[in-house]
């Protein structure tokens, strides 16, 4: 049996995902982490999540399940640091295909937890946008985390939500997330960030490395992308918060509100609906624009 995790809004978030695994069940435990390929724009130029179609060299380990390995490699002109992060963490790493809308999503998570032969899962967001109601003027990237949420509800697979280092990733204001998401369940300690030495010297996770930096009882104030306003290390931020999917369900319209979405494209209609924007429409904007500047 493997132990089955999602990381909920791709990017850096199968980091934060082996850590909490290594705490929860040990670092040599045997796990499978399901990830998008959804990267920023300077790592992907492509706007969006890729599909399992983007890259060569996936294994596929059952009907519905593609893993990534060191040899993976993404087609041309997009770009994933997936590949190289499959050979730096102990869990495996699968890829989830958000294309097919939280159904199909649902079928790939089903799949999984099938050849992971386990009846449970751990869904994974750092920083707290999963919580989110779409409405807070900070927010950036709610979509990624909303259909995950929206699709382990589709299984019917009993999943408890992990949020780590609340605030992080600057979307969601502290004071604004800490009463929704209650006391914390642990907190991260140096020693279990050991897992993950020297991914930061390559790694581009803004807010997987403030999680890594705060566990390590690095404190002060920090500048992050596209946010108006820096945000504080403090003790809070190694917390980690355990939370029923029936409630992350209760907090976030978005994912209510994609339940039975058959694509991405419906997807992000809805998200325009509930929150007034789609961030792939904004990856496109920026996409568009960095082609015009000069090399």
């Amino acid at each position: 049996m493997k132990r089955l995790l999602i990381a909920a809004g791709g990017g850096g978030d199968p980091i934060t995902a082996a850590l909490v695994h290594a705490a929860l069940h040990g670092p040599d435990t045997p796990a499978l982490i399901l990830t998008y390929a959804w990267e920023r724009l300077v790592v992907d130029p492509v706007p969006g999540p890729r599909r399992v179609t983007d890259f060569t060299g996936t294994e596929r380990a059952a009907p519905g399940l593609a893993l990534v390995t060191p040899t993976t490699a993404p087609i041309a002109p997009a770009g994933s640091l997936l590949p190289r992060l499959s050979g730096e963490l102990r869990p495996r790493l699968g890829l989830l295909d958000p294309y097919g809308g939280t159904l199909g999503l649902a079928r790939q998570i089903a799949a999984a937890a099938r050849w992971c032969g386990t009846d449970r899962i751990d869904l994974v967001d750092v920083g707290g946008d999963i919580a989110a109601r779409g409405d807070e003027p900070t927010l950036r990237s709610p979509l990624g985390d909303a259909l995950a949420v929206a699709a382990c509800a589709a299984t019917g697979i009993p999943t408890t939500v992990y949020i780590a280092g609340p605030g992080l990733d600057n979307e969601v204001p502290l004071p604004v997330l800490l009463p929704r998401i209650g006391e914390p369940a642990f907190t991260l300690g140096a020693m279990r960030t050991e897992t993950v030495n020297g991914i930061f010297d390559w790694h581009p996770s803004e807010a997987g490395a403030l999680l890594v930096a705060a566990a390590r009882g690095i404190r002060g104030v920090c500048g992050t992308r596209d946010a108006p306003r820096p945000l504080l290390l403090d003790e809070s931020a190694a917390n980690v918060h355990r939370l029923t999917l029936e409630r992350v369900l209760e907090l976030n319209p978005l994912a209510r509100a994609l339940a039975g979405c058959s694509d991405l494209d419906e997807a992000e209609t809805v998200s325009r609906t509930v929150c007034g924007f789609s961030e792939i429409e904004r990856e496109r904007h920026r996409a568009a624009y960095a082609a015009t500047l000069p090399p």
